[in-house]
């Protein structure tokens, strides 16, 4: 059915836009429940192993979940599978992935009954708890029950964090067959079909990569900002270059170290002191965010734009770079200065707390926000209004959205916000996530906090 744009207002379309997500997830849920009670009639409890499980290519007892999950009579998925017009090996993930919710997971899974988790995610974090222990999968469930509200990138990487605590040795485990695996590798002329090009593949350590892009990107806005050095250089770039090709060109200047060295400025380690290597060095800033358990010299981890690391891995990220001390940031108190522009320091003591855009549902954790101010600046009006206290970080895109479609967002407190929309759905936004709240709780909250 065709609905013309004139049979619904604005309103009715966001009214039934929740609608359709409730839906949504009411659906999933009514076929997973299906799904589990066809796990159920085959269950090891209903069938249990029979004279047929010794013979070759038959039935067998299988157990799809993590530990502690029922066994299962595996053949039984290939007619569920016809019925629900896929794979096998699809409906036997999606079996495993209930199983581990129901048995493993409950907390999460009654965030997917209540409706409150879609359903993919809910999967995605029982596929990450396979082979934790139940007692590794309880911690698990704990903690992403109780964040909900994050969008599902940021769930999905504290679900990858609460892996790590879980079970640090398997990570160790997993990170030395990792290195086993690393190596750089030149294709055949024949592999790559163009003459005159080959490909490179690389697989390093995380941090090594990241620092060799970087000198890429470098060598690369060199190129471009300097017509002469391209024309000595790659004069088959031409005069309009795109940023693959400079990049492409940077990237064998890694094959000529002297050059590169010339063209970042860099002297002859030779003939540098310990001090002047130091100075040249990369420059990194490292936050770390005290838990008590890194104060009791138990399991942590790090946080960083690479994911979840744990705290040993961290020194590799930055071991090449000058790093310097900061005072310690007590986030619980606030900062304001005189004038329009947010300070760095403001910026800082913002993004440590809320680490990304503050609009309702925000994804990622880019922190190349705009800092808006949440009452707008008056340059008559009294000192101090520029502070982490009237400061909403926003993506550019949200930035625009917030200036030109009427959104309306309060600031309750250090990182907290209240957002009105246009036709009025209400949000609030802090470091557990984005929350769904009533004309009356909203009106609570500011109560509350003016209190």
């Amino acid at each position: 059915m065709t609905i013309a744009p004139s049979d619904y207002t604005p309103a009715d379309v966001l009214t039934r836009a929740e609608w359709a997500v409730a839906d949504r997830r009411q659906a999933f849920l009514a076929e997973y429940d299906l799904v589990l009670a066809w796990a159920d009639l085959h269950s090891a409890d209903l069938h249990p192993a029979g004279p047929e499980a010794d013979v070759e290519g038959g039935e067998r007892l299988v157990r799809l979940g993590g530990e502690g999950t029922p066994l299962v009579r595996d053949l039984c998925l290939a007619e569920l599978a016809v019925a629900r017009s896929e794979h096998v090996y699809a409906t036997r993930a999606l079996v495993a992935d209930l199983l581990d919710l129901r048995h493993r997971l409950p907390l999460v899974w009654v965030q997917v009954q209540q409706l409150r988790l879609e359903a993919w995610v809910a999967r995605k974090v029982a596929h990450t708890s396979r082979q934790l222990s139940r007692e590794g999968a309880a911690l698990l469930d704990a903690a992403v029950a109780e964040a909900v509200g994050l969008s599902p990138g940021r769930l999905l990487a504290l679900a990858e964090a609460k892996v790590i605590e879980a079970d640090t040795e398997a990570r160790r485990a997993e990170l030395e067959a990792a290195r086993q695996a690393k190596g750089v590798w030149l294709t055949s002329s024949r592999e790559d079909d163009v003459p005159g090009l080959r490909s490179v593949f690389a697989r390093v350590d995380a941090a090594d990569a990241v620092w060799v892009d970087a000198t890429v990107q470098l060598v690369a806005d060199r190129l471009a900002a300097n017509p002469d050095l391209r024309a000595q250089h790659h004069p088959e770039l031409g005069e309009a270059p795109t940023p693959d090709e400079l990049r492409a060109a940077a990237f064998g200047w890694l094959a000529r170290p002297h050059d590169l060295a010339e063209l970042l400025g860099v002297l002859d380690a030779a003939g540098s002191s310990e001090e002047q290597r130091r100075a040249r060095r990369p420059r990194a800033v490292v936050y770390v965010h005290l838990h008590q358990a890194a104060l009791e010299g138990t399991t942590a981890v790090a946080r960083t734009g690479l994911g979840p690391l744990l705290v040993e891995q961290l020194a590799s990220v930055v071991g090449h770079a000058h790093i310097t001390l900061a005072p310690v940031i007590d986030l619980n108190s606030g900062a304001s200065v005189n004038g329009y522009e947010h300070p760095q320091s403001v910026k800082a003591r913002t993004m440590l707390r809320t680490v990304t855009s503050v609009f309702p549902h925000a994804s990622g954790t880019t922190t190349r926000v705009d800092h808006d101010h949440v009452v707008p600046y008056d340059p008559l009006g009294p000192p101090g209004q520029t502070g982490d206290h009237n400061d909403a970080p926003l993506d550019r895109h949200s930035h625009r959205a917030k200036t030109h479609l009427g959104y309306h967002v309060e600031q309750l407190g250090l990182g907290t916000y209240l957002w009105t929309t246009p036709h009025g759905l209400l949000r609030v936004v802090n470091s557990t996530g984005t929350h769904h709240v009533s004309v009356d709780d909203a009106d609570l909250l500011r109560r509350l906090h003016a209190a």
